[in-house]
C-alpha cells in the first residue's frame, strides 16, 4: 500500500500549479499544487519547489493515514484517499463515513462516501463546488480501479493451461 504515481497525478491535476501565491476559494493563501503552510501573499516559487511541496505534503499525508487505515488496501485506493485527505483534512478521513465502510469491507459504499464531500465554506456558507464534485468522482474511480498485480499475466496464463490439460 502506497501512493502511486496516478495518486499524484489526480492531484496535480486537480490542484494546478501556481507559482504565485492565491487565495482558494475557501480563503486560505495557497501556492504550488495546494501547498498552505507557511504561505503568504506575495510569495513565490519554481517549478521545482512546487514539486519538491507537493512530494513532501503528499507524503506526511500518506504516512498520517496509513496508521488507521486497513493494511489490504490496494496502491489505487490508497492513492484515492491521500488525493481526499490532502484535500479535505486527515481528520475529515479519520471521521468519514468512507472509512467506516471500508473497515466493514464495503469498498462501493467508500467510494461513493467520497463524493459526498463537495463542499467548502465560502463566504460562510457551505456550497457544492464543481470542481470538488469532478475531483471526488476521479477519487471515487481511482479507488474502485483494479489494480492488476504485475505477475497477474502470468497467472492467468496458467490458470488457463490448467483448464484446457483438464478439459
Amino acid at each position: 500500500m502506497k501512493l502511486n504515481q496516478k495518486g499524484i497525478d489526480l492531484v496535480k491535476h486537480f490542484e494546478g500549479c501556481y507559482l504565485k501565491a492565491y487565495k482558494c476559494p475557501a480563503g486560505v493563501w495557497t501556492i504550488g499544487y495546494g501547498h498552505t503552510s507557511g504561505v503568504k501573499e506575495g510569495m513565490e516559487i519554481t517549478k521545482v519547489e512546487a514539486e519538491i511541496m507537493l512530494i513532501n505534503d503528499l507524503n506526511k499525508v500518506a504516512i498520517m493515514i496509513e496508521k488507521f487505515l486497513p493494511k489490504t488496501l490496494n496502491d489505487n485506493q490508497f492513492s484515492a484517499l491521500v488525493s481526499f485527505a490532502f484535500n479535505c483534512g486527515v481528520g475529515a478521513l479519520e471521521s468519514s463515513t468512507a472509512l467506516k465502510r471500508i473497515r466493514q469491507g464495503d469498498m462501493e459504499g467508500a467510494a461513493d462516501a467520497l463524493t459526498l464531500w463537495n463542499k467548502a465554506t465560502v463566504n460562510g456558507k457551505k456550497v457544492v463546488l464543481k470542481g470538488l464534485v469532478r475531483r471526488r468522482e476521479a477519487e471515487k474511480q481511482l479507488f474502485l480501479e483494479f489494480e492488476k498485480k504485475p505477475n497477474q499475466d502470468i497467472i492467468n496464463m496458467l490458470h488457463k493451461c490448467i483448464r484446457m490439460l483438464e478439459g
